[in-house]
């Protein structure tokens, strides 16, 4: 696992939320995956960095980003505001879209945990421009309301030692309308912590990445 942090990525902030983040754009880069972190969690991840650098090294750019500051994250209450979380990732989107290097690139979302329901309240927004979505033993449920709105092709990966969330994601697979797909990884708990079991993850995400992030947008 540790040669895929060799890559080098630069620290970011998004202002004025005063939000952290890692951007890493790979030469000939079309679309940019960002990261939406489990609760408790953020840009320094090491399983959503391993799966970034993966990304990187397919010809993906990648943002990872804290999407609360500091102080925020000391109100546990923030912790599970989808609501909040789903705010800051369309901000995050609206300043890559803002940021010359980066405003070609086609969005997409990467959510893990609580970070999978903030990811599909985002893209759910009508003026959301994402153009796909992977959940990594997510809570997609936590934006059940809205799943019905949600346009990106979604893909959900759940572990089959994940117990109820598995159940959950069967009922979130259900309320989207669009392109999907649902995939039981073997012998995978919730922290894909297993041997072999996130590179599998990284297969999958990639392979549904550069399917739907392959054309540029037009710079704003």
């Amino acid at each position: 696992m540790s040669q895929l942090f060799l890559e080098k990525v630069e620290d970011v902030r998004i202002e004025p939320e005063n939000l952290s983040g890692l951007l890493g754009v790979p030469e000939g880069a079309q679309g940019i995956v960002i990261f939406a972190h489990g609760s408790g969690s953020g840009r320094m991840s090491p399983r959503n960095n391993y799966v970034a650098a993966a990304l990187r090294q397919a010809g993906l750019a990648t943002f990872l980003l804290d999407l609360l500051t500091p102080a925020e994250e000391q109100d546990r209450r923030n912790v599970f505001d989808i609501d909040l979380l789903a705010a800051r990732l369309t901000r995050a989107t609206q300043w890559i879209a803002e940021k010359p290097e980066t405003a070609a690139l086609v969005p997409g979302y990467f959510g893990a945990s609580t970070g999978a329901g903030a990811a599909l309240k985002a893209a759910a927004r009508p003026q959301s421009d994402v153009a796909a979505v992977v959940s990594r033993g997510g809570r997609p449920d936590l934006a059940l309301d809205v799943l019905p709105h949600v346009r990106a092709p979604t893909l959900l990966l759940v572990g089959s030692l994940d117990g109820p969330v598995i159940g959950m994601n069967q009922r979130a697979f259900d309320a989207l309308p669009g392109k999907k797909k649902i995939i039981i990884v073997e012998g995978a708990s919730h922290l894909f912590e297993e041997p072999g079991t996130l590179d599998e993850v990284v297969r999958h995400a990639t392979d549904w990445f550069l399917t739907y992030l392959g054309h540029p947008r037009q710079r704003r």
